[in-house]
């Protein structure tokens, strides 16, 4: 067996008594760990072959040792998304050929709703399935019938998982992640660590990065796997002090709100030495590495993995680094590499040619297609090449820029905007935890910029004027028309903002809107909402404002 499967990295610690895993107030040893993931293993290979199991699950232990029996016995771990709806999770375990359903405490009751839709479809409690007790050796009467490991060899190209994209900025797709998929990055990254190491795991292993980024390397390295049953921001530093961990794994806007916990002098003072993610501010990744005195590498990828940029420190802030041989821009209309962007004082002068659309030109990378979904991967991949959706333009050094996705440009005043700079810049403001920008209907044709801010305290609109008055990163153009200030945005378990959700809302919100007129920012009442909306009507265009 190579080394280019999960099968192999497990195995390979099959006879490791250091600590492989730990949970709360207990610990298993790599040994134990491997021992539980034969066992369920077994345990699924006793009720069929190749089964595609979903899964309704917070971080557990027996979420891990399932993925490792799936790994050794030729199953498929359906990981359902436990925040979508009771029809969404009926539609998602359909497609995905579910045909036995496991659930967490937390989720019985939509296991059962999405068990009694399809018939046949059995619902068991995750708890217990082929895990040792807490804390053993990996012994006991349930490891009697672990598999033997004398079983067909399991390949690079079989099926492990099906992990439904995040569906930020449209309908989630369910992406083949085969051994190797899990493998290639997992021994990547685990080159960054040793037996030493102990990796923290927050994010939501229903998504590819917590997967990539934080299990598979400590598989690969021997490293020590924390989990925690879901992100808390209050709880992260106290955490990384309890087990010692020195690698953590985030996602979007995850360091955000833990810089928004109250600072402390000490704050430093842990073993933290790696955090690695994806979609961090550049703010943020500058103030968290500094604030918990350790390394921050915020890297480009995306569940499919047909795409991935490694960073450069020696790059300018918020760069994605340098487009590595095979990955190109491209116009999305001709199909031809975008000239590079003239930036002047940070601001890209000529988006309107210089944004393009990552493409991998060379072949697929580690994609290997959605799960029976024809027009989707057709929508990807095109004559051999991949395109992402990703929306991005190179400065004239070479450094790659992100500009949004593919749903996330704006037109306004018939000028193309991207929506990423933007809010790079809006973050600067002081107090913004987390901003986000998107588009709404312009009354008369295009777009208008709209921004959600999270603030630490209240909004102060005459600072907030004087803050975009002073940066020459933004034109014009891009001054937001209507600010939301929110105590939260709606996002996805990996701390993703739902974005369509806030563009269908618009301004029509509970929360407070200001609004930027010729006079200055003042709060949006009703009657003024009243007004641009007769102001659709006057111009043909209130179908844009139907929901």
């Amino acid at each position: 067996m190579t080394a280019n499967t999960l099968a192999a990295l497990l195995l390979a610690r099959a006879e490791d008594d250091r600590p492989g895993l730990m949970f709360e107030d207990a610990a298993w040893s790599w040994r134990a760990h491997v021992a539980a993931c034969r066992a369920a293993g077994a345990w699924l290979s006793g009720r069929g072959t190749g089964l595609h199991v979903g899964v309704l699950s917070e971080n557990v232990p027996e979420l891990v040792f399932l993925l490792g029996g799936a790994a050794l016995d030729g199953h498929v771990v359906v990981a359902l998304n436990p925040t979508r709806s009771p029809d969404e999770l009926i539609r998602d375990a359909r497609t995905t050929d579910v045909e036995l359903l496991l659930w967490d405490g937390p989720y019985e009751e939509a296991a059962r709703l999405v068990s009694e839709a399809l018939s046949g479809v059995e619902s068991v409690p995750l708890a217990g399935v082929g895990s040792p007790a807490k804390g053993t050796s990996g012994t006991g009467p349930v490891l009697a019938d672990a598999a033997s490991g004398t079983g067909p060899v399991p390949a690079p190209g079989d099926l492990v998982m099906l992990i439904f994209t995040s569906g930020t900025s449209g309908r989630p797709r369910a992406v083949r992640i085969t051994q190797r998929k899990i493998a290639v990055p997992g021994t990547s990254l685990g080159a960054l660590l040793t037996a030493e190491d102990v990796v923290y795991c927050s994010m939501p292993l229903f998504h590819s990065g917590a997967l990539m980024a934080a299990y598979a390397p400590a598989v690969a390295s021997g490293a020590g796997l924390v989990l925690r049953r879901r992100f808390s921001a209050s709880g992260l530093l106290p955490d990384v002090r309890r087990y010692g961990a020195t690698y953590l794994h985030y996602v979007g806007k995850a360091l955000s709100y833990v810089l928004a916990t109250p600072e402390r002098p000490d704050d430093a003072g842990n073993p933290l030495k790696l955090a690695f993610g994806n979609e961090g501010s550049a703010v943020a990744i500058r103030r968290f590495g500094e604030r918990f005195g350790c390394h921050v590498i915020d890297a480009f990828g995306s569940t499919e993995t047909a795409i991935s940029l490694s960073p450069d420190p020696s790059g300018p802030p918020g760069c994605l680094g340098r487009l590595p041989e095979g990955v190109a821009i491209l116009d999305l209309f001709t199909g031809r590499p975008c000239p590079p962007g003239r930036v002047e004082d940070g601001r890209l002068l000529n988006p309107d040619e210089a944004v393009g659309e990552l493409v991998n030109t060379a072949g697929l990378g580690l994609f290997e297609g959605y799960y029976n979904d024809p027009d989707a991967d057709a929508e990807r991949v095109k004559d051999g090449a991949f395109w992402s959706g990703d929306l991005a333009y190179m400065d004239a050094d070479g450094y790659v820029f992100f500009a949004g996705r593919g749903t996330e440009r704006l037109r306004v005043d018939g000028e193309n905007l991207a929506v990423a700079p933007i809010e790079a810049a809006l973050r600067e403001f002081a107090g913004v935890v987390e901003a986000a920008v998107y588009p709404v209907p312009d009354a008369a044709a295009g777009d208008q910029v709209m921004a959600a801010l999270v603030l630490e305290r209240g909004f102060d609109p005459e600072a907030f004027t004087a803050f975009l008055a002073s940066r020459r990163d933004l034109g014009a153009k891009s001054l937001p028309c209507y600010i939301r200030v929110s105590d939260q945005l709606p996002q996805t378990p990996s701390h993703k903002v739902v974005k369509r959700v806030l563009a269908r809302e618009g301004w029509r919100t509970g929360d407070p809107v200001w609004w930027r007129t010729p006079a200055g920012l003042r709060p949006l009442t009703e009657a003024d909402a009243k007004g641009i909306e007769e102001e659709f009507v006057r111009h043909g265009r209130q179908h844009l404002l139907e929901t």
